[in-house]
């Protein structure tokens, strides 16, 4: 429901002390267009993704030993064999439930509460402003003091839990260094693997909350030296967090594709060694 006329022209452009403009904005540029690609970009992540949650196929390959992602740690009896590089605690689960159900909402709260992603969102879906110059359609501004933007700030703890999750994907990539016949195997799959979870720790480390952990409640960074290090490099990384939002929802989307292709035998993984 929106405000009260009275309250709507007490506030923002409707301000007292603002131009009377009937118009929405007077800039003739193509402002649209950045929101448009914003959503267009997040709303092609978010159909790949949840398609391929549910497929329950061609994520695992057995002669290499290559993971999606998007199915790690897979710990359910539903399973295909060699995929549960950390057991199957979980028995079978119904075709409704994704395999990575544990660690799939862990990813969403940490992208969905980062603190570019919530920009992104906040302007290109909200319209919280679209842009500058031009009138938002909200009438009221709470920020995220209510439910259920008020969860935004548990963001620090998604944090923790997609480093635990970054140490699991680097495992697979790691593992993934197999042989057809056994032992050590190179491939371009690893390349691909060791790339995207290369990327994933730089957006990871790069997050808000990890400045925060290495250098956050410090009073004199004399008196810490290997931790102000730290958090100068992270704070270097920051500095590059939105490139990294976006950079690894695209190595995501093509590590799970490749894995796919090789996984249901519709292309051969290229190998250098084994």
């Amino acid at each position: 429901m929106s405000a009260p006329a009275s309250e709507r022209e007490a506030t923002g452009v409707f301000s007292p002390g603002r131009a009377r403009i009937l118009a929405r904005t007077l800039r003739v540029d193509r402002w649209w267009l950045s929101p448009l690609l914003t959503t267009l970009g997040l709303a092609t992540f978010i159909v790949y993704a949840t398609v391929r949650a549910f497929v329950r196929s061609a994520y695992w390959v057995e002669e290499y030993h290559y993971l999606t992602p998007f199915y790690s740690p897979c710990l359910s009896e539903s399973c295909v064999p060699g995929s549960s590089h950390f057991g199957t605690p979980f028995p079978e689960l119904p075709m409704w439930i994704p395999l990575n159900f544990l660690i799939l909402p862990l990813l969403l709260g940490f992208r969905v509460t980062c603190y570019y992603y919530r920009k992104a969102y906040y302007r290109s879906i909200w319209l919280s402003p679209p842009a500058c110059a031009v009138a938002e359609p909200h009438g009221r501004y709470t920020g995220e003091t209510r439910l259920p933007l008020i969860i935004q700030n548990a963001h620090r703890y998604f944090f923790y839990a997609a480093v635990i999750i970054s140490l699991i994907n680097t495992y697979d990539a790691i593992l993934a260094f197999h042989g057809e016949g056994g032992g050590f195997g190179f491939g371009l799959g690893n390349v691909i693997l060791v790339v995207n979870v290369t990327l994933l720790w730089a957006y990871t480390l790069s997050c808000h909350s990890c400045r925060h952990v290495t250098g956050g409640r410090l009073k004199h960074f004399s008196a810490h030296p290997i931790r102000y290090w730290i958090w100068t490099q992270v704070s270097k990384l920051n500095t590059r967090h939105m490139q990294f939002a976006w950079i690894t929802l695209g190595t995501l989307m093509l590590t799970d594709f490749y894995v796919m292709l090789v996984a249901s035998n519709t292309i051969s993984d290229l190998r250098f060694v084994g």
